[in-house]
């Protein structure tokens, strides 16, 4: 089994503009998967709608990962998505993440906490699962 993380994943969604977002998700979501950021359930249908809305305003950016483990079908990591927009500007969010993973090594589920440490008030929904 092939394990994913958040890097790969986020990277493929929003910064890899060779695959399709069908294909992203498909490599790191299983068909079933729900996340809930800041309090906020979505399935993946609402995900997937969030992260097309996302590849319209970023332009570049990277994943910086601070502390990562796996434990069996968990997951656990902290990470900094450093971010710029199509506009020029630049965000930079803290996110912690307590995930699960499917026998095939996908998220099947994550919860995740954000903390803005750059960009503007209208930027937190870059961190939203909605």
């Amino acid at each position: 089994m092939t394990r994913t993380g958040i890097k790969a994943a986020l990277t493929d969604l929003l910064f890899n503009a060779d695959l399709t977002l069908q294909e992203a998700a498909d490599r790191h979501f299983t068909p079933e998967y729900r996340q809930r950021t800041d309090g906020q359930w979505a399935d993946r249908g609402e995900f997937l709608d969030h992260i097309a809305h996302l590849r319209t305003l970023v332009a570049d950016g990277h994943v910086e990962v601070h502390e990562e483990l796996y434990d069996g079908s968990r997951y656990a990591d902290r990470h900094t998505a450093h971010i710029t927009k199509k506009d020029g500007t630049t965000v930079r969010m803290e996110v912690y993440v307590f995930a699960d993973l499917a026998a095939d090594g996908r998220f099947s589920r994550i919860e995740e906490t954000t903390l803005m440490l750059q960009g503007a008030d209208t930027d937190r929904d870059l961190g939203s699962a909605r």
